[in-house]
C-alpha cells in the first residue's frame, strides 16, 4: 500500500453515528469537541433525506453538538446540484420536511423522478406514477439506495428497496447521488482542499459509509452503533480500516494513532 499522507480531514456520518433521531450517542458531543481541538478539518456527510438541512442542524444543535450549517454536506444538496445541471423537472418522492432544500426547482409537468426516504409517499399510486414517467423516458435519480436505517423503534426500510423495485419494473438503472458514490465523497472533500488519502470517514453503515469512502481512497472507521449489526465489517472488501464501539472510540484512535503517527 502506498505511504499514507498526513491526516487533514475527518468526514463524519450523522444519523446512527452521532445521534439516533433525538438522542445523542453517549459521549459524542465531548468527542467532537476533542476532535475539533486537533489540527484537522471536520465535515459532516449524510444521506439523510427525511428533513431539510436547516431542520437537521436545529436537531443537532438541540443535542448540544457544535456544528455549523456550512459544515454539513447532504445527499439532498448533491441531488439538487444534479437537477440544476441536467435542467429537469422532478417528481420529488421525498418527505415534505425535505422539500425546502429543493425550493426554486420547477416541478410542474415532471420529466424526471427523484427518490429519497419518503414513507408518507411510498404508496402504490405514487410509485405507479413514477413507474409510468420512467417508462416514458424520465431519468430515475436516487438520492441514495440504503437498504435500511435505524429508528428509535428498530430498523426500518430505506429508499433502496423502492428504487430497486422501480429499476426492476422499468428495466433501467438509477443514477445514485449520495453515499457510497465516489462523486459524493470527492465533492464533500473539494472545499477542504484535501485528497482522499488525507482523510478518514467515520460511519455506522459498512457499505455506504466505510466501503464508499475506502473505494474513494480514504480510510474508513465503522462504529457499532445505529444500524450496525454483528458481522457487518465482513460484508465489504477491503474490510474497514478499523471497527470500534462508537464515535468516541473512533476519535480516540484518530487522536492517539493517526494524528500522532503522521
Amino acid at each position: 500500500m502506498a505511504t499514507r499522507r498526513a491526516l487533514k480531514a475527518v468526514l463524519i456520518d450523522l444519523s446512527g453515528t452521532l445521534h439516533i433521531e433525538d438522542a445523542a450517542v453517549p459521549g459524542a458531543q465531548e468527542a467532537l469537541a476533542r476532535l475539533r481541538s486537533a489540527s484537522v478539518a471536520v465535515k459532516f456527510v449524510t444521506n439523510t433525506t427525511k428533513e431539510c438541512k436547516r431542520n437537521l442542524l436545529e436537531r443537532l444543535q438541540k443535542l448540544n453538538f457544535d456544528i455549523q450549517e456550512q459544515e454539513i454536506f447532504t445527499s439532498l444538496t448533491a441531488a439538487r446540484n444534479l437537477l440544476e445541471q441536467r435542467k429537469v423537472r422532478p417528481l420529488l418522492l421525498v418527505e415534505d420536511s425535505a422539500l425546502e432544500d429543493f425550493s426554486g426547482i420547477e416541478t410542474s409537468d415532471p420529466n424526471a423522478v427523484v427518490i429519497g426516504l419518503a414513507p408518507e409517499h411510498f404508496n402504490y399510486q405514487m410509485l405507479n406514477k413514477a413507474f409510468r414517467l420512467i417508462l416514458d423516458g424520465a431519468p430515475l435519480i436516487a438520492i441514495h439506495k440504503a437498504r435500511y436505517y435505524k429508528r428509535k423503534d428498530g430498523l426500518a426500510l430505506g429508499p433502496g428497496p423502492f428504487v430497486t423495485g422501480l429499476e426492476y419494473a422499468t428495466d433501467t438503472q438509477a443514477t445514485v447521488v449520495g453515499k457510497p458514490e465516489k462523486t459524493f465523497f470527492l465533492e464533500a472533500l473539494r472545499d477542504l482542499g484535501c485528497a482522499p488519502e488525507e482523510a478518514v470517514m467515520i460511519g455506522d453503515d459498512a457499505r455506504d459509509d466505510v466501503g464508499g469512502a475506502q473505494n474513494t481512497g480514504m480510510r474508513g472507521i465503522l462504529v457499532q452503533t445505529g444500524k450496525y449489526r454483528a458481522g457487518d465489517e465482513g460484508k465489504i472488501s477491503p474490510a474497514p480500516y478499523l471497527t470500534c464501539e462508537s464515535f468516541p472510540q473512533a476519535v480516540e484512535h484518530i487522536l492517539q494513532t493517526l494524528l500522532k503517527s503522521d
